[in-house]
């Protein structure tokens, strides 16, 4: 089992933005998150958005690189995908309010 990310082609808020999930459950992703200093109230109901400067740090400690749609694949094959809906959130990397997103001198 691995963490996944894709590319960071998302564009909000002037940046880049990749997905960054588990296919195995969603403590590992928590677990790898904190590992990124991502905080818990970040996750986006099955993944955590995650700006480039994020997405080099988790390649860096092993995250696996792969297309969207094979995270999303994957994703559903484990049975961690949540539609949109469910997430409950009002957009793209919402949950990065001003001033508490991952830090920006990384990258």
């Amino acid at each position: 089992m691995a963490i996944l990310v894709d590319a960071a082609i998302w564009r909000w808020r002037g940046r880049r933005w990749a997905h960054l999930v588990s296919d195995a459950d969603y403590a590992e992703l928590h677990d790898f998150a904190a590992r990124l200093g991502l905080r818990r109230e970040w996750f986006q109901g099955d993944h955590y958005d995650v700006p480039a400067h994020v997405r080099e740090r988790a390649l860096a400690l092993g995250a696996q690189e792969v297309g969207a749609r094979e995270l999303v694949l994957r994703l559903r094959a484990a049975g961690l995908r949540r539609p949109a809906r469910q997430h409950g959130l009002m957009g793209h990397a919402s949950a990065f309010k001003r001033g508490s997103r991952p830090d920006d001198s990384a990258g």
